[in-house]
């Protein structure tokens, strides 16, 4: 056979030999760094940023390096590729570290930052990190103020009393979306309820557009999700007449309304006080106080209803009926109205409490066909079905058929006009804390709350403060720093000492990557054609948080002019999440952690990345498998071998060059599909089954001729996006020059990755002795004749008379034989 021209490499595979150095030499050379002038159609590729906790785990790697992987086929291809990084650095953790180590947020931020770019730059990404920022920068977070004063112009930003959840540990209020099942989303503690003054943005106005996705594409589970969260519900307003007056009910089935049978307030109603007799008046305000104590998360869940008569009655407004009044904590005053028409024949809710409370329960929709409740159901029928014991709207079909019908007959009465809702809230803005951005206004007792100049931002966190948690916000203790001049008058003021949601950090941060140094702006609006965002990858978690509120932002910005697009991302494509080998959760508590730099420590970086796309469908995530990483190993080292390793050992193989570019061009074009529908863990198993094609081509003919020199030329391509640092040595040790990350992804050869050849099993009387290769168009004769002319098979032939021949073209060839 003849050598193949490469330099020998007797040594076996190490990666600690090799990675550091060029991770150095990427590094110097600036190989990464988007050139926004450079040739080819530009393409931003964006991975969701991470708090800078001190430590990348295994997920930061898992989230990372698919997409880093595809950025690379991308650049490639000749995509002119922006993949930047930074941090969102401001929030609770942070400053929970500062009392506890007694030391500045900021110094505890900046360290880990830090460590964690190395971490970054040791998994072998290709980040542009001259774009890096942290959303702790006073450059940064200055646009987070001006973006506020815009928004308060517009209407968008306002301050109003009211119940907000309290979180007594972490000692800052939360948005309903940062409440899990009553608790803290961060700590776990349970949430309170207080009546505080507090900033909010007011995202219900886009609610509308914000159910619109045609501008994006996003996972059916994230649309679900966020549209579940917006919950639009198309009803109509009923008005009763009270004591206290008129009162407005929202419902959904407005069909239903000759069913109701009494009304329930919210406990934090503003009629409830009025409406409550004197009889009642000690067990409704101990209701009402009990209720205080609950979270809205907690008063909707499943369970006993709870609940207590005001003493009070409503007349129904077609009927005249007297509808007794309730006061119960599973009605929110956040919801339409605060108050609902209790319909208990057809709501699951209302018949558990009419149930528990011997309240009335009148059928009014009845299942076409069916017979009626009888006097003692059972359940709630909550389908559509037909009107009955409606009077005029008997016989009508019940549900969304009749609800345009029955509104407009109800408003020409002038009891009923048509409504929408929406479960979702404005946006809780203020947090009592220190380390998050400033809110940019100033309070004037003869002023009001009045923005701070922008030519004054941004208004800079102090850096001495008392962190300890007091219930109000650090930047209350700091009189220097609080105590200023109103704008407007010139007279003694006071700063806003609250902070801004982090949230509002990640809501536009994709748009800054864009000039991170520019001053005139948020961002360079020059820069603008390279958005919105063509793929952006992340956690699932993200979607009612942070993918809502950056949809809303983007959509203030387009309003402002800052931007034309309508989204900030044009796809959206989610990871799963890997687990411990015990296939729970990772946490310290259970043991089940797993720590990349042990692992890099271990096998080096390719292998990690290689293991991380290999262990299981990229979006869907799976278990831990301690043994299964030695697989992408000894895969690798096979790789080196495959190059390197001059002793050439095994039996000769029977392959043509036909053969070896099938192989390599029918892997190429599956790997290039797979990059495109990101299925990762198929990559890989690709690669490695050209690796074992490549070995047994290694011992046959083609070894040494053009057609191995290009097979490993385009293997060795193929290889680059997801094990970057050996297949940059290889590429260097081949061509001496160059980097294989800026050459071209090789083209597929159509014609080669189809085979026009087939290999059957040949039976001799039944049992298989060999294999023929041969035209998928090959007559019988033509195969018979390949058979007997076949060294192996004609030891079986010889001597024996043919006496019948089954031919399958592609799939068997049969000779039955007798002896001659």
């Amino acid at each position: 056979m003849t050598k193949p021209n490469i330099t020998p490499r007797s040594e076996r595979y190490n990666p600690h030999a090799i990675e550091q150095k060029w991770q150095k030499q990427w590094a110097e050379s600036g190989i990464y760094k988007f050139d926004e002038n450079a040739p080819g159609e530009k393409f931003y590729a964006l991975t969701m940023f991470p708090y800078p906790s001190g430590n990348l785990h295994i997920g930061h790697w898992y989230a990372n390096v698919a997409p880093d992987a595809r950025a690379r086929w991308l650049r490639m291809r000749g995509y002119n590729v922006l993949f930047p990084m930074a941090f969102d650095a401001f929030g609770l953790p942070a400053e929970n570290a500062a009392i506890k180590n007694k030391t500045n947020p900021a110094t505890w931020t900046y360290a880990n930052i830090e460590r964690m770019t190395g971490q970054f730059e040791r998994m072998g990404t290709m980040i542009d990190w001259s774009r890096q920022f942290a959303t702790c920068d006073p450059e940064y977070y200055r646009w987070n103020q001006w973006f506020f004063i815009q928004m308060h112009k517009r209407g968008l930003a306002y301050k109003k009393g009211g119940l907000v959840n309290w979180c007594p540990k972490d000692q800052t209020v939360l948005a309903n979306e940062q409440v899990v099942n009553g608790a803290c989303e961060r700590c776990g503690t349970p949430v309170e309820r207080r009546n505080l003054s507090q900033w909010y943005l007011k995202i219900t106005d886009y609610a509308d557009e914000l159910l619109d996705f045609s501008h994006t594409d996003m996972p059916e589970k994230v649309r679900l999700m966020q549209t579940n969260w917006i919950g639009k519900s198309v009803g109509a307003e009923v008005t009763f007449d009270t004591p206290a007056g008129p009162e407005t009910v929202f419902t959904t089935r407005p069909d239903t309304l000759m069913g109701a049978t009494f009304l329930v307030l919210a406990p934090e109603h503003a009629k409830v006080k009025e409406l409550t007799t004197d009889e009642q008046r000690g067990a409704v305000e101990a209701y009402v106080e009990a209720a205080g104590r609950k979270t809205d998360v907690e008063r909707q869940q499943e369970g006993e209803k709870t609940g207590v008569f005001t003493g009070s009655f409503a007349t129904h407004p077609i009927t005249g009926h007297q509808l007794p009044i309730w006061v119960a904590d599973y009605v929110l005053v956040t919801y339409g109205t605060g108050s609902i028409m209790a319909v208990p024949a057809h709501d699951e809710r209302d018949f558990a409490f009419a149930k528990k409370f011997d309240l009335p329960i009148r059928e009014v929709i009845r299942p076409e066909g069916g017979e009626g409740m009888g006097e003692h159901p059972e359940a709630a029928y909550t389908g559509e079905g037909q009107i009955v014991n409606s009077g005029e709207f008997d016989g009508m079909p019940g549900g969304k058929a009749s609800i345009a019908a029955i509104v407009a007959k109800l408003e020409e009465r002038g009891v009923a006009k048509a409504k929408t809702t929406y479960r979702l809230r404005d946006w809780l803005f203020a947090r009592q804390r220190y380390w998050g951005t400033p809110i940019p206004f100033i309070h004037c007792e003869k002023c009001g709350a009045v923005p701070v100049p922008e030519d004054q931002l941004p208004v800079r966190l102090p850096e001495n403060v008392d962190f300890s948690p007091t219930g109000q916000s650090p930047l209350k203790l700091d009189e220097d720093w609080k105590n200023v001049t109103c704008p407007q008058c010139g007279g003694p003021a006071e700063r806003d000492t609250d902070t801004m949601d982090t949230f509002v950090d990640s809501s536009w941060y994709m748009y800054r990557y864009l000039s991170p140094h520019y001053h005139e702006g948020p961002f360079d609006p020059a820069k603008a054609d390279l958005l919105p965002v063509n793929l952006y990858t992340g956690g699932i978690e993200h979607a009612i948080l942070h993918l809502l509120y950056s949809r809303f932002w983007t959509k203030v910005m387009r309003d402002m002019g800052l931007t034309t697009q309508h989204e900030p991302f044009a796809a959206l494509r989610n990871q799963g999440m890997i687990l411990g080998e015990d296939g729970e959760k990772m946490s310290k508590s259970r043991g089940n952690v797993v720590d990349p730099d042990d692992l890099v420590r271990e096998y080096g970086a390719d292998t990690v990345r290689a293991f991380l796309m290999f262990i299981a469908p990229w979006e869907l995530g799976g278990p831990w498998d301690s043994q299964g990483i030695n697989g992408p190993s000894k895969w690798l080292a096979r790789v080196w071998n495959l190059f390197f390793e001059e002793k050439v050992s095994g039996p000769e193989e029977k392959m043509t060059d036909a053969d070896v570019r099938f192989a390599v061009h029918s892997a190429l074009k599956k790997v290039g599909d797979d990059f495109e529908r990101m299925s990762f863990n198929t990559i890989i198993s690709t690669l490695m089954e050209l690796t074992n094609t490549l070995v047994k081509a290694k011992r046959s003919p083609v070894f040494g001729t053009p057609i191995w020199d290009e097979a490993l030329d385009t293997f060795n391509r193929m290889l680059a996006p997801v094990a970057p640092h050996i297949a940059e040595e290889i590429w260097h040790e081949r061509r001496q020059a160059g980097s294989v990350h800026t050459e071209q992804w090789p083209q597929v050869d159509e014609a080669a990755a189809v085979r026009d050849t087939v290999t059957l099993g040949v039976q001799v009387s039944g049992k298989v002795r060999g294999q023929i290769t041969l035209s998928k168009a090959a007559t019988q004769e033509e195969a018979l004749a390949l058979a007997q002319a076949d060294s192996e098979l004609a030891r079986h032939l010889e001597g024996q008379q043919v006496v019948k021949v089954i031919y399958v073209p592609g799939r068997i060839l049969n000779v039955v034989v007798k002896p001659s």
